[in-house]
Formats: structure tokens, C-alpha cells, sequence
């Protein structure tokens, strides 16, 4: 089987794989994308959503308390190890510090952003729920319990 033969086939089995998973939260795979969601068929719980913002806030304060230590690049500077190695290891140790202080920030920054999401949701669903109660009193008829 020649590489062109077997990459197609490994293509189009991942395309198979693909078409028949799981598919959470999302449109149908029909490939079109002009389909609009069903009204009514996105539901959230602001319960869930500040709790799931408390609990990105938490894992950068787990983040923050569980920093990692600059002192254990010491056993690799000069003279107990060699120039090189001290450099490498230097410059190592800021790369990780950099990368572990972008997300302590991120967690923080999506957690900001989620709570945000959240009070914005609760406000349109008060916003659509007085709207529903105002057509009811609007367009409501009282039928006697004797006449249905």
C-alpha cells in the first residue's frame, strides 16, 4: 500500500470516526452551519456558572500557594555544576516562571470573564421572564374553574 493510498484511508477513517461521535453543545455535524438553534434550547444554571467561577478562582490560588521555589536552581549554578548547564538551567527556570505565571493569570481572567457571562445571563433571563409575565397579564383571559 503506497503512503498516498494509506493516508486516505486513514483520512477518511477519522472522517467516519468523526461524523457518527458524540457531539455535546453543539449544532448538528451537517457541514452547513446555517441552521440556528432551536429557540429555547440553550439552558444554563447561573448556579452552575459561579460556582464553575469560584472554582477557576481556587485553582489559581492552589497555583499561586503551590509556587514553584527559584532556590531550587541552586544546585545547578557554578560551581557545582557546569557553566552551560547553570545557564541552560537559568534560563529553564524563567521559561517555567513565565509559563506558571500566564496561568495563574488565566484561570483568573476566564473566572473574571465567566462570572461576567453569568450576571449578564441572569439579566436577560430576568429580562425575559418579566416579558413572559407582562404578556400574560396583557393577553391572559381568566376562565372560571366551572367553564373549562
Amino acid at each position: 500500500m503506497s503512503f498516498e493510498e494509506e493516508w486516505a484511508q486513514l483520512k477518511a477513517d477519522a472522517l467516519a470516526r468523526r461524523s457518527t461521535g458524540t457531539q455535546i453543545d453543539q449544532l448538528p455535524a451537517d457541514g452547513g452551519g446555517s441552521v440556528a438553534p432551536a429557540a429555547g434550547s440553550l439552558v444554563a444554571k447561573t448556579d452552575s456558572i459561579n460556582g464553575n467561577a469560584n472554582l477557576l478562582i481556587e485553582i489559581a490560588g492552589f497555583l499561586q500557594e503551590g509556587r514553584p521555589d527559584a532556590e531550587l536552581t541552586t544546585m545547578a549554578r557554578k560551581p557545582r555544576a557546569h557553566e552551560d548547564v547553570a545557564t541552560q538551567v537559568a534560563r529553564f527556570a524563567g521559561f517555567a516562571d513565565d509559563q506558571y505565571l500566564d496561568a495563574v493569570a488565566l484561570f483568573a481572567a476566564l473566572s473574571t470573564r465567566l462570572r461576567t457571562a453569568g450576571s449578564d445571563f441572569v439579566k436577560i433571563d430576568d429580562g425575559t421572564a418579566q416579558h413572559f409575565l407582562d404578556d400574560v397579564l396583557r393577553y391572559g383571559q381568566y376562565v372560571a374553574p366551572e367553564a373549562r
